[in-house]
């Protein structure tokens, strides 16, 4: 069958300055170059990685988005018409990969911070203290204090186990199979360095991360692949995933061909079997068996880790929140519908969720209304570009930002959204190991630690600019925030006020 599905990219060659080294055709992991006396593309397999480009030693290669276009219609997009095209070629579901990319408002770019403009301004807020240190965990409603042996004061009351983050930032959950074993060392290394936490993901957690394990949420997902007791001991917390902001309702699927001997070994599995984890538990059909679990998980851990819930922002996320804080979770990861995944449909993606910054707005409120917010920690993520992002999700009420794709991104990833194939370039969302030694973990560790290290700076800066010293001095303070451009009903949902008032 002739494909009516024209190709996304076309690769350019300029043939009087390539050399004919072959760099190109060894560096593409979807086979769209080959070399017949020169360097030829099969344009219908570019992804626009850019992995041949960026190596091509004489920067002879050109990608550029294909020119001819399809006759315009306002309601049936070129987008649709291929959509159609592959299906009645295919029989199948559409995948994609990566966040939700369709042109839905990104709330965090219509709101500003206000700055502080005559009473504590800091000099230079990065030698000045400041504070960006967290903890995840639950924290009492007040503190109590007694005279000790020493007749020094002394807390009396006991704290709930907490995780230190040296700054509000966390690495998301990307499993085993779903990124590279190098991918995840350099995750984990990286966490390390910076003071902060990476997450397992559905897969378990290889035993050459064993050593970083202080800096390790362990995850309990519906498939239970990896868990056992030395699993569950080896995380500074444990995290029930529920759902996730990329697909929510939808569970994981690992196919067959991508379980080889390491990741069978790691997930506890034959080698070859698919790795199904459904969208529900098979013990939890209420807030009493979610509170059964989080009560299980915390004495299997020996009360001395958090353990929290990870769920995707949807209707009503403030009211199943509260019934988590309720149930006894130290913290929740909540997720937005611009969250990674390495493979979802494309209709969830794009049509299922809500967007992070209304639902964080919306259980932080709920959470204060009903006099619980201190006692879970809210950790959010779905689409966090920059620092200043985490500043405005802190300011609606988070407590910790959890970064996936942006950390993807500085390792080397350039967001072809064909992770589900297993052919990344770059070697981060694969299993073939002539890719997967591409990506350097020392490295790529090295990026990572210096994105955490710059977006913790500009942190600092943003923070003196708004006359505090302390991160925790932002957390929920939307008075700090006015937005430009957004109507009223979402306005009450944010609970900020328009720019000039």
């Amino acid at each position: 069958m002739t494909s009516l599905v024209l190709p996304e990219f076309l690769h350019r060659v300029d043939h009087q300055r390539c050399r004919r080294c072959k760099r190109c055709v060894m560096s593409c992991g979807f086979g769209a170059l080959q070399f017949l006396e020169r360097v030829v593309a099969d344009h219908a397999k570019c992804v626009g990685c850019h992995r041949c480009a960026t190596f091509c030693p004489e920067g002879a290669i050109t990608i550029e988005r294909n020119p001819t276009a399809l006759r315009y219609n306002a309601h049936w997009s070129e987008e649709h018409r291929k959509a159609i095209w592959r299906q009645a070629e295919s029989g199948g579901m559409l995948l994609s990969a990566m966040g939700n990319d369709k042109p839905y408002p990104s709330y965090f770019d219509h709101l500003l911070l206000d700055a502080c403009q005559v009473t504590n301004p800091s000099i230079d807020p990065l030698r000045e203290p400041m504070e960006l240190r967290t903890y995840l965990g639950s924290k009492p409603e007040r503190l109590e204090f007694g005279a000790g042996p020493d007749g020094k004061p002394r807390l009396t009351v006991e704290l709930a186990p907490q995780v230190q983050l040296e700054t509000p930032l966390v690495f998301s959950a990307m499993s085993f199979g779903s990124i590279s074993l190098n991918a995840q060392k350099a995750l984990a290394m990286a966490a390390e360095k910076c003071g902060i936490t990476m997450n397992t993901g559905e897969g378990g957690l290889h035993k050459d991360l064993y050593p970083y394990s202080r800096h390790v949420v362990i995850q309990v997902a519906s498939g239970r692949f990896g868990v056992s007791p030395e699993y569950l001991q080896q995380g500074a917390a444990v995290e029930i995933k529920i759902g996730q902001g990329a697909k929510p309702g939808i569970g994981g699927h690992l196919p067959g061909e991508k379980v080889p001997h390491e990741i069978s070994e790691t997930r506890m599995v034959p080698v070859g079997t698919d790795c199904l984890s459904p969208a529900p538990h098979h013990d939890i059909y209420s807030i009493e068996d979610l509170a059964q679990l989080i009560g299980a998980l915390k004495e299997a851990t020996r009360y001395e880790k958090p353990v929290g819930v990870k769920i995707a922002a949807v209707h009503n996320v403030a009211a199943i929140a509260s019934g988590i804080v309720r149930a006894g979770a130290d913290f929740i990861f909540l997720d937005g519908f611009r969250g990674g995944t390495g493979a979802a449909p494309t209709v969830i993606r794009d049509h299922v969720g809500l967007p992070i910054e209304l639902a964080v707005a919306a259980v932080d409120d709920r959470l204060r209304r009903e006099g619980i917010r201190n006692r879970a920690s809210l950790v959010v993520a779905g689409g966090i570009r920059s620092s200043a992002d985490v500043a405005k999700a802190v300011a609606l009420g988070a407590d910790v930002c959890a970064i996936g794709t942006a950390a993807l991104v500085a390792m080397g990833c350039h967001l072809c959204q064909k992770c589900y194939t297993g052919n990344c370039s770059w070697g981060i969302a694969t299993q073939r190991s002539e890719l997967v030694r591409r990506l350097e973990p020392d490295v790529a560790a090295e990026r990572l630690v210096n994105l955490v290290r710059a977006w913790s700076l500009e942190l600092k800066e943003i923070l003196g600019a708004l006359g505090l010293n302390a991160i925790e001095s932002l957390r929920g303070s939307r008075e700090r925030l006015r937005a430009v451009g957004l109507d009223q009903t979402t306005l009450d949902i944010l609970g900020v006020k328009p720019a000039g008032r």
